[in-house]
């Protein structure tokens, strides 16, 4: 698979800051703040392994297919699809709850 085909969709997510895509073999992709960003790859890759191991008790299904880790400033967003580990960096644009 091309890195454009990788990477197609990722380009046009509101107020993303950057994005790796990674798979077992290290960073396939990478632009914006995440370009070339091995730790934060490897952080997110062991984060995963690490949710990976909780699974239902009789369920084939994988344990999840998003995870979010939001911080003050900014959110990663993390997707597995197939054999590969989508992560974008988000703007937080928090909102300040509603009082009634």
């Amino acid at each position: 698979m091309t890195t454009a085909a990788l990477t197609a969709g990722l380009e046009r997510i509101p107020d993303q800051l950057g994005y790796l895509v990674i798979s077992e073999d290290g960073v396939l992709a990478s632009a914006g703040e995440l370009e070339n960003d091995e730790h934060t790859a490897g952080v997110m890759m062991q984060m995963v392994r690490t949710a990976s191991r909780f699974r239902l008790p009789g369920s084939a299904d994988p344990p999840f297919k998003r995870m979010s880790v939001i911080l003050e400033d900014f959110v990663y967003t993390v997707t597995v699809s197939g054999q590969k580990v989508f992560v974008v960096k988000r703007q937080n644009n928090q909102q300040e709850p509603i009082s009634v």
